[in-house]
């Protein structure tokens, strides 16, 4: 494989970067695709024209299907999956999940184990009501080891996520809504689009605040009631006294529509 060839774009409009994970037929995860999405993220979060991002896969069958299994035979020894695979690619998908402006996942077709690693990390999800969702890495003798067994829990509950880990069969688009693994169904193809409205509402939010409020429910899961809670009025204080929170109570006065995209 030429480890140069491009496995992940990125195109910026009005706010919304939209980056698009392009290895077809079925957008694998490789080595190559896991360090080219980690410079996109380390290059979207120094760009002040970005206010929401928004990830996908090229093509209408998969959002991505998991890793390039044919990586897998060198990694096979005891003491080779963590340093040639599975530290690098934790380090990418936690720059996403850490990421410091909002981010939508747009699935099409399927999102298979490391494909809804990625999916997870991204602060809310959208998939096309055809889609299929699954967490296959059972039935090769292995586990998600890229964040699934913590964010999908995370985002179900111990009980459903052992029941896609263990089973490793996939789930439609119906019962990841009800088990609010994901956040909203588009039609069958569609959801890019319903990401970029729900982005484009994004971008009209106010960029500080948003950020703050990212942190701290990610930090509710991570830290003691207190020392969350703590955070939380660290993370307020910093909100009340913005220019954003200025206007927004002017705004609100003067009954008008915030305007947020220039501060």
């Amino acid at each position: 494989m030429n480890t140069n060839e491009k496995q992940v774009l990125c195109e910026i409009e009005a706010g919304i970067a939209t980056i698009t994970l392009c290895n077809p037929p079925m957008n694998v995860v490789t080595l190559t695709l896991s360090r080219q999405l980690g410079e996109t993220l380390e290059a979207l979060a120094a760009d002040d024209t970005v206010r929401a991002v928004i990830v996908t896969g090229s093509g209408a069958k998969a959002f991505c299907a998991g890793s390039d299994i044919g990586e897998f035979r060198d990694m096979m020894q005891p003491g080779q999956v963590v340093p040639k695979k599975l530290f690098r690619q934790n380090q990418v998908f936690n720059r996403l999940d850490h990421f410091p402006k909002p981010t939508i996942a747009a699935i099409n077709g399927l999102a298979f184990g490391g494909g809804l690693e990625i999916a997870v990390c991204c602060d809310l999800i959208v998939v096309a009501a055809d889609s299929r969702l699954s967490l296959p890495e059972i039935k090769l003798g292995v586990f998600p080891g890229s964040g699934g067994t913590i964010r999908v829990t995370r985002r179900i509950g111990e009980g459903r996520a052992k029941e896609m880990m263990f089973l490793g069969e996939p789930i439609d688009a119906a019962t990841a809504l009800a088990w609010g693994l994901v956040n909203r169904i588009a039609p069958a193809g569609g959801a890019l689009d319903v990401a970029r409205e729900l982005a484009a509402v994004l971008v009209q939010r106010p960029r500080l605040a948003l950020a703050l409020c990212k942190t701290v429910v990610d930090s509710s899961f991570d830290l003691p009631l207190e020392q969350a809670m703590a955070r939380s009025f660290e993370a307020s204080d910093r909100a009340f006294s913005s220019p954003e929170c200025a206007e927004g109570v002017r705004a609100f006065f003067a009954k008008e529509t915030p305007n947020y995209k220039d501060i």
